[in-house]
């Protein structure tokens, strides 16, 4: 191909991302031209809004993919996590790239979460995030925060939250340090579906740019985020509630960690399926089932019910 046009949005995450695929793109294909489009998706726009007020409609690549159906750009290169579980028919997640740290960080002014004084106030975006620092600790006043990382991250810094929750890997990406960067475990907080790994999207007929960046599918993520999907889309994924997953392989045998939370009840219902990682999409629904049947259902339900209200 004489020349890829990659969109993404306009974040310096977001950009970090794009280049890091971009430089990828190049090492393959040398003789090829690869721009970069810069565009706003409503998430951007709405950067006020509780996410939970606006989540499940692809905030953040909704306008990526309108790009790719009119042919602005060839590809569009996304956080996985940002992706809804339900892809037209005309576009195709073609490859994702090797997970970085998938785990989440505790952010603050010098404290562990577990060292964090009664009331103290810690700002999160996710409902995911919400329930499981509820379920941990209780004490502490959970508020929405949104912004981009280096937004939240002064908003601990100037005092007006005494700590936030970050993804591991967005701040591996930008190279940034603080004070207290505490790595939390996944048996206390499990992350976002696809959390660590980088989508690429494109249109389902472009096939000259499908086979330029099929060697950068790294095969393991791949499973992984396959089982991960799978789970969030059988647990009705187009809904608000806190869900989980995350799918580890050793030995060509694929672990799957899951859970579903509920925010009124402050309760998390957590299981694992594993099997051969060739049938990730099996393992992944397997888990759903699981966790519908001790409950699950019924927080989904939930988050349902207060959605139509």
């Amino acid at each position: 191909m004489k020349k890829i046009v990659i969109g993404t949005r306009g974040s310096k995450l977001a950009m970090v991302q794009a280049e890091t695929v971009a430089a990828a793109i190049r090492q393959l294909h040398s003789d090829t031209e690869i721009c970069i489009s810069k565009i706003t998706t409503r998430g951007d726009r709405e950067s006020t809004a509780k996410l939970e007020n606006i989540a499940g409609l692809g905030v953040f690549v909704k306008e990526l993919e309108e790009a790719l159906l009119d042919g602005r750009i060839d590809m569009a290169v996304h956080s996985l996590k940002d992706m809804t579980t339900e892809i037209t028919s005309e576009l195709h997640l073609a490859a994702v790239t090797k997970r970085v740290d998938p785990r989440d960080v505790f952010i603050s002014r010098g404290k562990t979460l577990g060292g964090m004084s009664p009331g103290a106030k810690i700002g999160t975006g996710s409902l995911r995030r919400a329930i499981q620092l509820k379920v941990c600790r209780n004490d502490l006043e959970i508020c929405s925060i949104r912004g981009n990382i280096d937004t939240r991250m002064r908003k601990v810094t100037d005092g007006e939250y005494d700590g936030t929750i970050l993804a591991a890997a967005a701040l591996k990406r930008l190279k940034l340090k603080t004070n207290t960067y505490e790595y939390l475990s996944k048996e206390q907080f499990l992350p976002a579906v696809g959390q660590g790994a980088l989508a690429m999207e494109v249109c389902s007929n472009s096939d000259d740019v499908i086979r330029a960046i099929a060697p950068l599918n790294h095969l393991p993520t791949w499973r992984s985020i396959t089982a991960e999907r799978a789970f969030l889309k059988a647990l009705g994924g187009g809904c608000r509630a806190p869900i989980a997953a995350l799918g580890i392989i050793s030995d060509n045998i694929l672990r799957l960690e899951g859970m579903v939370g509920s925010i009124s009840r402050n309760k998390l219902l957590q299981s694992f399926e594993e099997g051969d990682a060739e049938d990730a999409n099996s393992i992944g629904i397997r888990l759903a089932d699981k966790l519908q049947g001790m409950g699950g259902d019924e927080f989904i339900a939930e988050v349902r019910n207060e959605e139509i209200r």
